[in-house]
């Protein structure tokens, strides 16, 4: 039976689909328990991706946020605050919030729809460019540290797993 150390957080565990018996005596299904371990795996992986990013970005002046609206602005050059909400997942009136903000310090701009006069467009000002550069050298070293020894292989079915996942998650 092949055994594998989950954390420190719990004892060695027999991921074969058999039970277990833990220290206080009481038995768990192994695989609920694996299952567990990778969540709780995905939740710590998000905090130190969260504060690696924070402590990278501190001289920046810009919040996670912040860089999550201009990356999507940079990639959908025109979107509505409608398009920009769903790609972040948040609401309309966060979103509006936020595009209000980083208009306000010069590094977006909304203009008029030429094919809907309700909707506004969002766009990136000159005064962004440079905020992206250094923001992207930032993510390529991250990810370089994060997918070292990887192969483009095993990052393309760890792309599979990680959509099914969050079709999962999204289903509510």
């Amino acid at each position: 039976m092949a055994r594998h150390k989950t954390s420190a957080f719990a004892p060695e565990s027999d991921y074969s689909g058999a039970t277990t018996q833990f220290r206080e005596g009481v038995e768990i299904e192994v695989v609920s328990s694996l299952k567990r371990e990778i969540g709780l795996r995905f939740t710590i992986m998000a905090r130190l991706m969260r504060n690696n990013f924070d402590r990278q970005v501190a001289g920046l002046n810009v919040t996670r946020s912040q860089w999550a609206m201009t990356a999507v602005v940079a990639r959908h050059p025109g979107a509505t605050q409608r398009m920009i909400a769903e790609a972040l997942e948040m609401s309309e009136a966060s979103a509006g919030r936020l595009i209000d903000r980083l208009c306000a310090d010069g590094l977006l701009e909304r203009r008029d729809r030429d094919d809907d006069r309700r909707a506004r467009a969002v766009y990136l000002t000159p005064a962004a460019e440079p905020l992206l550069a250094k923001l992207a050298d930032i993510a390529r070293s991250t990810e370089e540290r994060m997918f070292n020894g990887f192969s483009n292989e095993e990052l393309e079915k760890l792309q599979e797993f990680a959509d099914r996942i969050y079709a999962n998650l999204s289903k509510g």
